[in-house]
């Protein structure tokens, strides 16, 4: 490949112009060097598009798009990419100076078979590292693959804890199962979208050593959305998850789906959104899935109950929202 890098890093850039410097010093001072980086602006308006336009290293170049959302600003960033690696980082994170380096060994020795290597987090500003999340939920480190027997409670958390910022892929894999999810605007969850099918059909690995640093403080959309979130891609688009699903894990999707539509009917009913919880319940939920969590919860849901019951759950202080990595 003509001009070729070893990887490609992708930064999306939505009105994050109080910390992009950051996360660019971040990637500049990776010990591995052979690297490009593209700051995809997605319509910024606070000028963060010019700090990174202005940024004094000859390896950073800027991609400018009308806004369409981060999936798609991943997407075009990676279509522009020269390396046959890609690495994301968003424009309020930063990563430590092995990460690069470190994963792209992880995937030399794991072998083409892998498809990607993700790696633990520090949430910061309380340094709290998700590999203690991972231990809790049994994600294993290493490769792993999911088969008929994998527990969907072990799928939902593994998917939950894959990040755009913390994955390094081969831009192959990435190319072959679409990118992101970007056919609407999609502010939440377009990526689980990418990584389930990346568990149905290949080996992905996991790191514990948590060389990635989330600023939970920042304004991310994934941490700091008020009210009800969006349906999750795949419930809006399951189709497209069946499509790419190999048969002998029909069941395993299905099972999936079901955990993660009575979990978000749980939280539309939560908020009084029970006609839509009921169409999440109808489409996904069936009497055999009873021994799922929130199952129960999503029947009444469902009902016109639901408002006076999530009244009572936001008078208590409960928020169904935070389970959503467990």
């Amino acid at each position: 490949m003509k001009d070729a890098v070893g990887v490609s890093v992708v930064v999306p850039l939505y009105n994050k112009a109080p910390y992009i410097t950051r996360c660019l010093n971040s990637i500049c001072a990776q010990t591995y060097g052979d690297l490009e980086i593209i700051v995809v602006n997605d319509g910024s308006t606070d000028g963060g598009d010019e700090v990174a336009r202005r940024y004094p290293d000859a390896r950073v170049r800027l991609i400018d798009q009308p806004n369409a959302g981060p999936g798609a600003a991943r997407n075009r960033g990676v279509a522009d990419a020269r390396g046959e690696v890609i690495a994301m980082l968003d424009g309020d994170d930063e990563w430590e100076s092995h990460y690069v380096a470190r994963s792209l060994e992880l995937l030399d020795e794991y072998g083409p078979e892998t498809a990607c290597v993700t790696s633990a987090l520090l949430e910061m500003p309380t340094r709290f590292s998700t590999a203690v999340r991972w231990r809790r939920i049994g994600i294993p480190e290493g490769p792993c693959r999911v088969s008929a027997q994998t527990p969907p409670l072990l799928l939902a958390g593994i998917v939950a804890n894959m990040l755009p910022s913390s994955i390094v892929i081969r831009k192959s894999v990435f190319e072959r199962w679409g990118g992101f999810y970007a056919k609407t605007r999609c502010l939440y969850s377009e990526d689980a979208h990418l990584w389930m099918k990346l568990l149905l059909n290949h080996k992905t690995a996991f790191h514990a050593d948590p060389a990635v640093l989330r600023h939970m403080d920042a304004s991310e959309l994934a941490t700091n959305l008020p009210g009800v979130r969006p349906i999750e891609p795949f419930l809006v688009d399951p189709d497209d998850l069946r499509r790419a699903c190999p048969n002998e894990l029909a069941g395993v999707l299905r099972t999936f789906l079901a955990l993660r539509a009575a979990k978000t009917a749980s939280v539309y009913g939560y908020y009084g959104l029970h006609r839509q919880a009921r169409e999440l319940v109808r489409t996904f939920v069936s009497p055999a899935d009873w021994r799922l969590p929130f199952f129960f919860v999503a029947l009444l849901a469902s009902t016109p109950a639901a408002a006076w019951a999530g009244r009572l759950a936001r008078l208590t202080g409960l928020d169904l929202r935070e389970s959503s990595r467990t």
